[in-house]
């Protein structure tokens, strides 16, 4: 266990943060060794395939997920407070809030399947492999839910090194179990579905038993399992901020894709790769916002306030760091970039990702401050700031996916990201600068 509300602030968000983002550049490398293995072996209208269900399955995973952060949250600040017995309560009332939520939303999502990709454009060629990936996604959303639970408990309080060990582990595994899928069995796109699927469920399993064995102060007792009111009250609002503000902006993704599924395959396969290097630069602010939502919760709980407005300042000046290293890389290797995502060498399909990343990577600086402070408004309380924030980015690419982009094309999708990102973070910087933690926080300083 690691105490976030002890020693250099700093320090203790980088030892943190540290293995969750070698664990990210993990998970980021399966993802494009999973897309080179489908371009390659299976083609580019495959690959295409995967793609036009990426936001959908984004969607998911990113809401239940956000859910299960939220959740997260409120073990860490009962952690921080030394309340073992309501941390107890949180993490029972995380299981059975988290299994039931993720059954609901995989059995409304396998109802309503066939809608969902008509609403989203797929092409009549792409659909039949369209349905055969996301389907087996969606059956095994319990798993990835199961593995999130235990990665956000062992979270919640300070270890960071467990989930990191055992998100390697699955990645491996995924790597492994695609070629015997999609090589050996020769299932195509439903191997890499029914390999991801495999691969969380053996990791989670595997994490759960250890984790029972390391930490004998979060095995649960029977009564753990039926959370208090107090609990409750704590765990779904959080809970289903987080998770709302996550939808949100993958709803927002979910738009555009419908627009970018009308401008045909190579697009589509431009626009996938441009935003798994999207992605994999932007990775540090999201484990950024992820460790502190967890130190500003555990600071919360220990009423430390002082130490969350420095945690946040120095987070934001690795940040801007972060951000100029990424617009050299980009302006000088985009090319390169894509064409070892895509293995692919049609001209057009690296031209369109490069310019998506030239232009975006300009203002990176805008999603760093977002994923900062909506993390760490988490984190400290704040439910509703998030959620304006993420509600604004919902709308603007609602509006560009159904009146630009017809209009201007791909263009209009390029440009989007930006704008809304200007738009979004206002918000966020008004309330960040009024909060009543901050201000309390300056008060005890004087």
């Amino acid at each position: 266990m690691n105490n976030l509300a002890k020693g250099s602030p700093l320090k203790s968000i980088l030892l943190f943060a540290i293995p969750i983002y070698i664990g990210q550049l993990f998970q980021l490398g399966y993802s494009l060794i999973d897309t080179r293995i489908i371009g390659r072996i299976l083609g580019e209208t495959s690959l295409a395939a995967v793609g036009s269900t990426t936001s959908l399955s984004d969607m998911l995973v990113e809401f239940l997920n956000g859910i299960i952060c939220g959740f997260g949250i409120i073990i860490s600040i009962y952690f921080g407070s030394e309340d073992e017995d309501k941390m107890r309560k949180a993490i029972g009332g995380t299981i059975l809030f988290g299994g039931i939520v993720t059954i609901s939303i995989s059995s409304l999502c396998l109802v309503l399947l066939p809608q969902i990709l008509g609403v989203l454009n797929v092409s009549s060629e792409l659909m039949p492999e369209s349905v055969s990936y996301i389907r087996i996604i969606v059956l095994g959303l319990l798993a990835t839910t199961f593995y999130n639970i235990c990665a956000a408990i062992l979270r919640a309080i300070g270890d960071s090194y467990t989930p990191l060990i055992f998100l390697i582990l699955s990645n491996l595994f995924n790597i492994g179990l695609d070629y015997l899928f999609i090589l050996y069995f020769q299932k195509g796109v439903s191997g890499a579905a029914i390999a991801t699927v495999l691969s969380q469920t053996i990791s989670a399993v595997i994490c759960f038993f250890y984790m029972r064995l390391k930490y004998k102060q979060i095995v649960l007792h029977k009564e753990d399992m039926i959370p208090s009111k107090e609990v409750t009250l704590k765990l779904l609002p959080t809970g289903l901020s987080m998770g709302f503000m996550i939808s949100f902006v993958t709803l927002g993704s979910l738009a555009l894709q419908t627009s970018i599924n009308t401008f045909g395959t190579n697009i589509i396969v431009a626009h996938t790769a441009a935003r798994k290097a999207t992605s994999l630069f932007l990775t540090p602010f999201f484990v950024m916002g992820t460790a502190l939502a967890t130190y500003c919760g555990q600071n919360l709980g220990a009423k430390k306030y002082g130490r969350i407005k420095k945690g946040i300042h120095d987070t934001i000046l690795l940040a801007v760091c972060w951000c100029m290293v990424v617009i050299a890389i980009v302006f000088i290797f985009s090319p390169l970039i894509i064409r070892i995502i895509t293995a692919s060498q049609e001209t057009n399909i690296i031209q369109t990702a490069s310019l998506y990343l030239r232009v975006n990577s300009i203002f990176y600086i805008l999603p760093a401050i977002i994923c900062i402070f909506r993390n760490s408004m988490q984190g400290f309380g704040d439910k509703t700031t998030p959620l304006v924030s993420s509600l604004i980015e919902l709308a603007g690419k609602v509006i560009i996916a159904y009146l630009f982009a017809p209009v201007i094309g791909y263009m209009g999708v390029i440009v989007s990201e930006p704008i809304v990102w200007a738009l979004m973070v206002l918000p966020l910087i008004i309330n960040m600068r009024k909060n009543p933690i901050l201000k309390k926080q300056d008060a005890l300083e004087e």
